[in-house]
């Protein structure tokens, strides 16, 4: 049974942070397209056009007839066939976390391969295969009980793979809207001791305010991100206590283009989701890399929400849309720095919020619950990209299908 986690003790400031590794990243083009699909959630392996085969690890080519592999969604049940349990390691991230478990698992799918183990498996069992990305954005294998156990996400070995809440201090970028109030309270219902709660403009009241700030873990912060010295203000005093960063700023105004759009409604857009998110990345990335491996609450995550429409546009929502683009392409070349520090960087696309900006669009709309618990579910889970409702769901298959027919459908 995996013992319960408990928050740290109060750690010495005088003594040296614990320097982070990652696991080594010398991976083939076919190990980075599972890590692509690891990261949307996916439990998926090569199987052959020929034979019908499944294979792993991933390759170019089908074993046993050279036939060409394409990914498929496979079922995620298993059995242990052998465990062990490394105990001396060459490699600087494994040394920082021996011992090590590790076992042969016979995958429903067909092959064995070789996996993680979480502290409540043993040989002989059977699990739940679940496809991880480790903490430089390697997919692996990890096995977990087949049925809930008592207190399983607090595996040790599990933790390295998630971005889990529970003992860690978040700040949430704004409070002022209903989104980040709902991401908050979530936030404290999954374990997290501390909501550094963000407000553009301290000296204005907001709807809400009096029950967000009198919840126990709430800590109202000034956070502008439309000012520099705002956040590299909040960021030396904060720096070393936050260990997740959500950011669920937006600034959202309907107009197109040519007809209805307003030039200073997409300079806004673009200065409070693009370049604040660049302020903000800049002013804590360092911060949360220096303590990718500082304990039980070692700092773990950068969580963007974004609008689905990134990936197509809208022609409704125009700017918005623009201004949603632009975070994804910084969020995607952020990820890619924070692998080498092991710091994860996670997206949640979220269709149309129920809000005052999308009164005149129809149901169905994502209320700020539903973005609450995605953003749960993607730090238990590891997940790089969430979609939070049915509408950012649809597009996003339907744009993974065709992606042209997606974007003409969406700018109607």
């Amino acid at each position: 049974m995996t013992n319960p986690l408990t928050p740290p003790k109060r750690k010495d400031p005088l003594l040296r942070t614990h320097v982070g590794h990652v696991s080594p990243n010398l991976r083939s083009r076919a190990a980075t397209a599972m890590a692509a699909r690891a990261g949307q959630g996916r439990f998926v392996l090569q199987v052959c056009h020929d034979c019908r085969r499944a294979t792993y690890p991933p390759r170019d080519r089908c074993p046993v007839c050279w036939g060409e592999l394409d990914w498929q969604d496979q079922p995620r049940g298993a059995v242990i066939e052998a465990e062990t349990t490394v105990r001396s390691s060459v490699d600087l991230f494994f040394r920082d976390h021996l011992p090590w478990r590790i076992g042969s698992a016979r995958l429903d799918a067909g092959p064995m391969a070789i996996v993680h183990l979480h502290g409540d498996v043993k040989q002989g069992d059977r699990v739940r295969m679940e496809l991880k990305l480790d903490r430089g954005g390697n997919p692996a294998l990890f096995a977990l009980p087949e049925k809930e156990t008592s207190h399983m996400a607090d595996d040790p070995q599990l933790r390295l793979f998630t971005a889990d809440p529970k003992v860690r201090r978040i700040l949430v970028t704004d409070g002022r809207e209903a989104t980040g109030q709902a991401v908050a309270s979530a936030l404290l219902d999954a374990g997290a001791t501390t909501v550094f709660l963000g407000n553009a403009d301290p000296l204005m009241r907001y709807p809400g305010q009096d029950r967000i700030e009198a919840i126990d873990g709430i800590e109202p912060v000034a956070l502008n991100l439309t000012d520099t010295g705002s956040i590299e203000k909040l960021a030396a005093q904060l720096g070393g206590r936050v260990d997740i960063v959500v950011n669920t700023a937006r600034f959202t105004r309907s107009g197109g283009v040519g007809f209805g759009g307003k030039l200073s409604d997409l300079q806004s857009s673009l200065d409070l989701e693009v370049t604040g998110l660049m302020r903000l990345a800049q002013a804590f990335a360092p911060a949360l890399s220096a303590r990718s491996d500082d304990g039980v609450n070692a700092a773990a995550a950068f969580v963007d929400v974004a609008s689905i429409h990134g990936l197509t546009g809208n022609a409704g929502f125009a700017g918005s849309s623009a201004a949603a683009a632009a975070r994804l392409a910084l969020v995607a070349s952020l990820r890619g720095e924070m692998a080498q520090t092991g710091i994860r960087v996670m997206s949640v696309l979220t269709g149309p919020v129920d809000d005052r900006w999308h009164q005149s669009v129809p149901p169905p709309k994502v209320t700020p619950t539903q973005i609450a618990r995605a953003v749960v579910t993607a730090l238990q889970s590891g997940q790089e990209t969430i979609c939070a409702d049915d509408v950012a769901q649809d597009v996003m298959a339907r744009w993974q299908a065709d992606p042209a027919l997606t974007i003409r459908e969406e700018n109607k």
